[in-house]
């Protein structure tokens, strides 16, 4: 299943970036209103930690899911921040001792690091800041030992009745993605950049 356009970034932010800009606008690709409930509802999805009981945790698709501890586990995290201008936000967020280790002013994106904390900049490409965590990844974008999948985290929180606004494919396994969205409107995405762990 092909996933709506990305921008590839360091530090476990590659965002789907078109399909959550869309949502915001509630637009689709060809001008149609759409809802973010329906908006790229086959994006794929990113990993999880399941808790102890196999039975409680099947995902709908009646699959047992990845188990680790009795706590879900998000892996790496970072901020992307929707700026206004790209040039002062990169100077502000240096003078709190960031760097770029990724990105291009002609592209309207910077990722800037200190120590193990990624911020994301970006300018235009989406109206709200987003919270991003990458399962199975580190800051260094190293794939760690021992993650929960992402479709199984993503089962584990409909269980629990959280609805994700971009879905990621239960039947895949490759890398995948979701959307969710938290009680005050901040955007939640779950980006998995690895396979499903054996």
């Amino acid at each position: 299943m092909n996933r709506p356009l990305t921008a590839a970034l360091f530090g476990g932010l590659m965002l789907t970036v078109t399909a959550l800009a869309l949502a915001d606008r509630g637009t689709g690709a060809s001008g149609n209103t759409v809802s973010k409930e329906n908006a790229s509802r086959n994006v794929q999805a990113g990993p999880i930690r399941l808790g102890a009981d196999p039975e409680q945790n099947r995902s709908r698709k009646g699959k047992k899911p990845s188990m680790g501890s009795d706590k879900l586990q998000f892996g790496n995290f970072s901020v992307s921040l929707a700026v206004k201008d790209l040039k002062a936000s990169k100077a502000f967020y240096e003078k709190l001792d960031f760097v770029q280790v990724f990105g291009d002013m002609k592209q309207n994106y910077l990722i800037m690091q200190n120590g193990t904390t990624t911020v994301g900049l970006f300018q235009g490409m989406f109206e709200k800041n987003i919270l991003t965590f990458n399962p199975g990844w580190n800051h260094k974008m190293e794939t760690v030992d021992g993650f929960g999948d992402v479709r199984d985290l993503q089962a584990t929180l409909e269980q629990r009745g959280i609805e994700p606004v971009q879905e990621a494919d239960p039947e895949s396994s490759g890398p995948a993605s979701f959307v969710i969205v938290d009680p005050d409107g901040n955007t939640i995405l779950v980006d998995q950049h690895v396979p499903r762990p054996e």
